[in-house]
């Protein structure tokens, strides 16, 4: 009789079997060099492995089979002195009497859909300069643009060739303008002028919820993995062809590094497309959570936890990341529901970052929430929001906390937040200012928080205001404010790419796979909101500028001085020397003003340079100077700075 659920849970966490099975190599998968090939797959509970050979990803009979060989810790492995590069193979084990065919979950390539894995010599696919590619130098502050990659190119009026538009090869056009204007640009030239630091890819690694084989109205985010370490194939100009899709990532990849850009790449270790996986498949149960009663764990909402606390899981987590870390030459990670994932995991997977490139050198944050409760096993903490005092200061998380105040809560359409009527929140938002770090904070340093107010969840920013703001004058003031804002608040700073022009998706509040019309990037808008967009380029290119908000240390909420608060307007003022990246502006006095009327203030003695208002970012640039009392406009933000003296 086969085993329950249950009966594996219960057979996994025997200590006997962690003894037995815990495999500590980092080279399961296929590895293929000049000297030859070896399959390594991990399997413990099969009682004999066969590996097929195949021409292709999708259609013919195996050409040929071969056994593999039981080693130790559980190890399958075939090795030959025969080079199989774009070689297609799957595996059928005997499971308990059961015969199971399934692609190997340490495939590094795949055929279309990713059916079937594929020998690959990695080496092959790096493009002309791979090796001399370089990511670029860390500026004063991280500023990340949220991106997807389908969603990037996909419109025509970006400009971009016919046959890369959703591609990664988009991301190879350079100089790029509207309707190919030659005067209006979009793509990296946009991005350069808008000064961001990093581009954060939406999911890129093969995922399940597009049909690759069709070219035309297949849309979805991607938050649904399959093959963790490919990159996906409908981003691809050829996803029929395994190596395509990974000389093209590579080609995305040193491009953005070329025009001065980090890539973030957004991982969901925290659940897999379905149970009908190649987790599943090779070793029943053993990657996902149960609970006492035999229920799938469903944490994620999406059918599925991923039991991160179990040697192997954390193993596969943990060596996927340095993965993508070394051969794409990724520069940081946002973790999918990371409350989903434990704590020991995620400072695990920061360490290891750190000891190969340096401390603070590759970003690592995430989502510290998840949908409903998980059964973690072996007394492993979540990585959730009431446990960040358990989580190294560069593993970071994002601040809903500031979001909410600022803009509403996320999910109450009309509540609403400090900018757009929200009462009593002046509190909030002086806690936003200085990352929710304090004394007796849970928060340990500003590295750890990434402060924002839209993302691709829920509704855009500038469709959260219209809910409460029907004006759309008005409302173009309280998004200017929710900007200065949050830029002005200490914290790694982050936004949903779009955000500047006032992106919409017409109200729609989960686009997750509404069409491709809906969550394109309209490039037009840029500049029919080119005020808005304006004056995001201004707030970003002041805010590197300001090292006290730009400040990461744990002792960085001290800058923050004199703050006050009455209600509708908090104010404060900035410590802002720094000896290594000096700025004009020793102090720096802000104010938020969210009521309906202008607000007078007696500012600190002194001279003060007026940097930015409510309908200019670009103030700094050229200063004009002021003493006394000030008044500050309503539902705007003043920020002025006294030079040394």
């Amino acid at each position: 009789m086969r085993k329950t659920a249950k009966e594996w849970k219960t057979f996994y966490s025997d200590p006997e079997f962690e003894q037995n099975y815990t495999y500590e190599g980092h080279d399961l998968g296929a590895a293929c060099t000049e000297d030859g090939t070896s399959i390594l797959l991990w399997s413990p509970v099969a009682e004999s492995v066969t590996v097929r050979f195949y021409h292709d990803g999708e259609s013919e009979d195996s050409y040929r089979t071969e056994a593999m060989v039981k080693e130790g810790k559980g190890v399958w492995a075939y090795r030959t002195k025969e080079v199989l590069h774009k070689v297609y193979y799957d595996f059928e084990l005997s499971i308990e009497g059961k015969m199971i065919c399934s692609a190997d979950p340490y495939a590094k390539a795949c055929g279309i859909n990713g059916k079937r894995s594929m020998i690959v010599d990695l080496k092959r696919t790096d493009p002309k300069g791979w090796e001399e590619d370089v990511s670029p130098a860390y500026q004063q502050e991280q500023i990340i643009y949220e991106l997807h990659i389908g969603e990037y190119s996909w419109d025509p009026s970006g400009g971009f060739p016919a046959a890369f538009r959703g591609k990664y090869k988009a991301f190879t056009c350079e100089n790029t303008t509207l309707d190919h204007d030659g005067v209006h640009p979009t793509g990296f030239s946009y991005m350069k002028k808008l000064g961001i630091t990093h581009v954060q890819l939406m999911p890129a690694y093969d995922y399940g919820s597009v049909d690759e084989s069709k070219t035309e109205g297949e849309f979805n985010w991607g938050y649904d993995p399959v093959n963790y370490n490919v990159p996906e194939g409908s981003y691809s100009t050829d996803p029929r062809n395994g190596e395509v899709r990974i000389k093209e990532f590579k080609e995305m990849i040193q491009f953005l590094h070329k025009n001065g850009f980090r890539v973030i790449m957004d991982v969901v270790y925290n659940h897999t497309y379905s149970l009908d996986a190649w987790f599943q498949k090779t070793v029943p149960w053993y990657y996902y959570r149960v609970h006492e009663n035999g229920e799938t764990a469903n944490g994620s909402a999406c059918g599925n936890d991923v039991a991160s606390e179990r040697s192997m899981c954390a193993n596969y987590i943990l060596d996927s990341v340095l993965y993508w870390a070394e051969e794409y030459h990724i520069d940081g990670f946002r973790f999918d529901l990371m409350g989903l994932l434990d704590t020991g995991l995620m400072n695990r997977i920061e360490k290891e970052l750190a000891l190969r490139y340096g401390k603070g050198e590759k970003m690592v944050f995430g989502e510290p929430w998840s949908a409903d409760e998980t059964p973690m096993e072996k007394q492993a903490v979540p990585a959730l929001k009431c446990h960040v005092d358990q989580l190294d200061p560069h593993v970071g998380f994002f601040c809903d906390d500031t979001r909410d105040a600022v803009k509403g809560h996320t999910f109450e359409g009309e509540e609403p937040g400090f900018v757009n009527g929200g009462e009593g929140l002046e509190e909030e938002i002086l806690a936003s200012v200085r990352a929710w770090c304090g004394p007796k904070s849970k928060v340990k340093a500003p590295s750890q928080v990434i402060t924002y107010v839209s993302a691709h969840d829920n509704w855009t920013l500038w469709d959260k205001l219209s809910l409460t703001i029907p004006d759309e004058k008005e409302r173009m003031q309280a998004n200017r404010m929710a900007a200065a804002i949050y830029m002005t608040c200490q914290g790694n700073l982050f936004f949903l790419s779009g955000e500047e022009f006032a992106r919409t998706k017409d109200g729609l509040e989960n686009s997750y796979n509404a069409p491709i019309e809906i969550n394109r990037l309209d490039w037009k808008r840029a500049y029919e909101q080119y005020e808005l967009t304006e004056y995001y380029s201004g707030l970003i290119h002041l805010r590197k500028q300001l090292p006290g908000l730009c400040d990461k240390s744990e002792n960085a909420w001290k800058r923050i001085q004199n703050r006050w608060k009455t209600d509708g307007a908090v104010g404060f003022t900035v410590d802002n020397r720094n000896e290594r990246a000096p700025s004009r502006w020793e102090t720096l006095c802000i104010i938020y003003n969210s009521r309906n009327e202008k607000f007078a203030l007696e500012l600190p003695e002194g001279k003060w340079e007026v940097l930015l208002d409510g309908y200019s970012s670009n103030l700094w640039r050229d200063p004009f100077v002021t003493e006394g009392t000030v008044k500050v406009d309503s539902h705007s933000v003043l920020v002025l700075g006294q030079t040394g003296k």
